[in-house]
């Protein structure tokens, strides 16, 4: 009996579960998932939390109800994951897994103490982060009673999981204040590292466009040093400084300390992995999905779920004895809310920047690219129930793994529409 041993049962996890389990004969393998607690959570719901349109209960179902009933999930931190011997060794019990086939999807975390000052003593109080559920429902509980002030959003450093959400946050943030009677009383000013307002340059001036007619201030290259939460401010290495009343921090993000401590990671805890195959640079039966890869794609459950047909038929034409296809081309497809019931729809890769178009029936949509609808909304809105019920169990959609240009327009384009 061979076992096909997967770490991690958030997204990634979970998918690369339900694909393998209707590949793999269970008379000759065992799978196994491995992961530290029982609650999955639906991550793209913990941006609406803060502004009154989800609610914890929303976000959160029991991971066992997406685990296939022929794949064994054990619940236990893991102490160490040794690739030389082809064994993770498990805190609970000391369990010891031996692997034929390793899947890591050990995700990535904020990291709040690696920002000087970021918890000393106003954590929680009038410095919030949304990236947790914690975070985002303690941050709610403070907006709802808010006055007013100078509300500051600051990314400490990228990469960092979904990069849009800080977008979208400073968009719903407008929207909830103009529904409060109170916009004119706030001032908002996103604070990042990058140069504009997103990675890519063609939607960064598109979207630092909608940014401006909102009246959020943007401070570019803006790269925290430290957070004084005495004199509330915040410190660039540059030596600016940016008064707040109330911080929404992206803290670092980083891989899984396991991936640290079995000395399998870079710098942040991510493995190096090939971004084509999505096989480890190191070792031949050793495969990554989702945030604990090092590719240099986008983190965020369309990209997971983008990666895993690519993902599995490589592990296939691995047990065959085939060499791995260099398929995956870091397609990632994000709806970004814009508030006042309006979203825009970006879809990229590694190569090509977010275009204008209709997705993803090309010159009919429904969805449009780089422009703002309702249409657009209503997808992100209707994501979460596709997220419960097709994506996680790895059900069909109706997207490729490969980004297609059909109904892409590549010709000029300034950022506006």
């Amino acid at each position: 009996m061979k076992t096909f041993l997967i770490l991690g049962a958030g997204t990634g996890g979970t998918m690369v579960a339900n694909k393998m389990a209707e590949h793999l004969d269970p008379q000759d393998w065992k799978i196994i998932i491995v992961d530290r607690d029982e609650t999955h959570y639906y991550q793209p719901g913990f941006l609406f939390i803060p502004f009154g349109m989800y609610t914890p209960e929303d976000v959160v179902k029991p991971k066992r109800d997406f685990i296939p009933p022929n794949v064994e999930m054990i619940l236990s931190d893991i102490e160490v994951i040794e690739p030389e011997a082809n064994r993770v060794k498990l805190t609970r019990n000391k369990r010891v897994i031996n692997y034929d086939y390793l899947v890591i999807a050990t995700g990535t975390d904020i990291r709040p103490e690696e920002v000087e000052g970021l918890k000393d003593g106003a954590w929680y109080k009038n410095i919030f982060d949304f990236y947790t559920l914690e975070g985002a429902t303690e941050l709610g509980r403070f907006l709802k009673y808010w006055r007013g002030g100078r509300l500051v959003l600051n990314i400490a450093e990228m990469p960092i999981k979904c990069p849009v959400a800080p977008l979208e946050f400073l968009f719903l943030a407008d929207w909830y204040f103009h529904t409060r009677g109170i916009r004119d009383k706030v001032e908002i000013v996103f604070a990042t590292p990058l140069p504009g307002a997103f990675t890519k340059p063609r939607a960064s001036a598109m979207l630092g466009d909608i940014l401006e007619q909102k009246g959020i201030h943007v401070e570019p290259d803006f790269n925290i040093s430290e957070v004084d939460s005495t004199d509330q401010k915040i410190l660039s290495y540059d030596g600016r400084e940016i008064g707040y009343d109330l911080l929404v921090s992206i803290p670092t993000n980083m891989g899984a300390e396991v991936i640290e401590r079995s000395g399998l990671g870079n710098e942040l805890n991510y493995v190096p992995t090939d971004p084509h195959t999505l096989r480890s640079k190191k070792w031949e039966n050793i495969w990554v999905i989702g945030d604990a890869a090092d590719v240099p794609a986008s983190k965020a459950g369309s990209v997971a779920h983008f990666m895993l047909d690519v993902l599995v038929e490589n592990i296939l034409r691995s047990m065959e004895g085939l060499e791995p296809l260099p398929k995956f081309d870091g397609h990632a497809n994000c709806f970004i809310e814009s508030g006042f019931e309006k979203g825009l729809l970006i879809d990229f890769n590694y190569d090509v920047e977010p275009l204008p178009g209709k997705y993803p029936l090309p010159g009919l949509g429904p969805f449009s690219l780089l422009q703002e609808s309702a249409v657009n909304h209503w997808g992100k809105m209707m994501f979460r129930w596709i997220y419960w019920n097709i994506l996680l169990k790895g059900g069909e959609l109706p997207f490729e793994s490969q980004m297609s240009m059909a109904g892409k327009w590549t010709g000029a384009f300034n950022g506006r529409k």
